[in-house]
């Protein structure tokens, strides 16, 4: 037997039914270490079983999260940003002046985004989030002299607003009832441009799994059926303009090589009753779907 075979079949033994049992529990505690931040665990139905199969902790509502925020995506761009500011330019230069960045942390894609993009005079950029991270974006826009940014902890209540541009990256997946489609039904007015981006999509049926968020925090995590999160929104009366693999991010469950898939994605919609067809972008790469 070749070193190659051999690899093979023990790869075959480790991950079949006869130590599957043990490798999961041993792949749960390595999920729970305070080393494995970003890792996932687990297939749930929904965000109350994968609460059940977590310890306590507060989520995302703790400041110890904010650190790498302030500190980094403030004051710059990833390769995953730039489709998502070409379009959001592109809403500007269409009149856009109100944006509701839902999971918009402190601000960063304000912040970072202002370096690059001619921001419209009267902007207001409303953003969502928990209590601990709003008060500190609040703190941090007193700072800056950031007046354009504003910061709620009701998401329903800032579906009343009058924003023409809905932005959510890589968030909205850590909302239990976070789904556009939904919030759309619900909004008092619909917002001519959404945003999307660093979605958990596959092909396949929606389930929900577990993340380690870091500093013992962890929250369940919506993964989305790709067919049916996009249909749902078309069915609002809205066209996918756009869409793109974002490389950077993954899901890898432990157990469940079916539901792991190797990127996230990226989505933008239009209400082409409001804004007409947009040109397209040269620079994104349309990802299946």
């Amino acid at each position: 037997m070749s070193m190659y075979e051999f690899v093979r079949a023990s790869r075959a033994i480790v991950n079949g039914p006869l130590f599957r049992s043990s490798r999961l529990k041993w792949e749960r505690s390595q999920f729970l270490s305070p080393q494995n931040l970003g890792a996932h665990f687990g297939v749930y139905r929904d965000f109350a079983e994968a609460w059940r199969a977590l310890p306590q902790s507060p989520g995302f509502n703790t400041d110890a999260l904010v650190h790498e925020y302030v500190d980094v995506r403030t004051k710059r761009v990833f390769e995953y940003d730039y489709a998502i500011m070409h379009w959001l330019e592109g809403a500007f230069r269409m009149g856009a002046t109100h944006v509701l960045d839902i999971g918009g942390s402190v601000g960063v894609h304000y912040y970072a985004y202002r370096r690059y993009l001619t921001m419209p005079a009267g902007l207001t950029w409303e953003i969502v989030e928990v209590p601990e991270i709003a008060a500190i974006g609040r703190q941090l826009a007193r700072t800056n002299s950031a007046k354009a940014l504003h910061f709620t902890t009701d998401l329903q209540a800032a579906l009343s607003s009058s924003a023409e541009v809905w932005l959510s990256c890589g968030a909205i997946q850590y909302f239990e009832d976070a789904y556009p489609a939904t919030l759309l039904a619900l909004s008092a007015k619909r917002p001519a441009h959404i945003l999307l981006n660093k979605l958990p999509l596959h092909n396949g049926e929606a389930f929900v799994t577990t993340q380690n968020l870091g500093f013992g925090s962890f929250s369940p995590v919506h993964i989305f059926d790709r067919c049916r999160f996009v249909r749902a929104i078309e069915a609002q009366g809205y066209k996918l303009e756009d869409c793109w693999d974002v490389h950077e991010r993954s899901m890898y469950i432990p157990g469940h090589p079916t539901r792991s898939f190797a990127t996230f994605s990226g989505l933008y919609f239009v209400d082409t009753g409001k804004v007409g067809v947009p040109a397209q972008a040269p620079t994104t790469s349309p990802a299946s779907r």
